[in-house]
């Protein structure tokens, strides 16, 4: 049924339920397994110094490298659980300002037939404060969305 599952994560506890439950369905199903995280691209305001030089490509090269240092941790943990699960599984770092978008789009890329991911179920006024990315991948989503709560 599910022959390719994205699990996405942000490395927080909350994350992780569903990186469980989404190893745990790829291993009963045989599914193929592509684990994502994203996070924002650099913002170059306030990047001009004092002496009107500006260092911004240094600036870029120091925040790109601390992201994708900081995506690898996250990632490779998810990575070895499912090695160690006997998954076939690969890991991407996707680059967006908005979450909700860079997961459907990896999905749509990676040939995925199910996105599994945590939600903190908010509802009311929190979740119109702090917005909800699992609700935003369920919206414009074209394929089954699994939301873990």
């Amino acid at each position: 049924m599910y022959t390719h599952i994205l699990i996405s994560t942000d490395g927080s506890e909350l994350a992780q339920n569903g990186v469980d439950h989404g190893l745990s369905l790829a291993k009963a199903l045989g599914s193929k397994v592509t684990i994502v995280t994203v996070t924002e691209p650099f913002s170059g305001s306030g990047t001009i110094g004092y002496t009107g030089w500006s260092t911004l490509g240094v600036e870029m090269e120091k925040f790109e490298a601390r992201s994708e240092k900081e995506a690898q941790a996250i990632l490779a943990p998810v990575k070895e659980a499912a090695d160690k699960m006997g998954l076939t599984a690969e890991t991407i770092h996707a680059t967006n300002p908005f979450p909700a978008a860079a997961i459907v789009e990896t999905a749509k890329e990676q040939d995925c037939n199910l996105i599994v991911m945590a939600s903190h179920g908010r509802r009311g006024i929190r979740r119109a404060l702090l917005g909800s990315q699992a609700a935003e991948v369920v919206s414009t989503s074209n394929i089954p969305v699994l939301v873990i709560r």
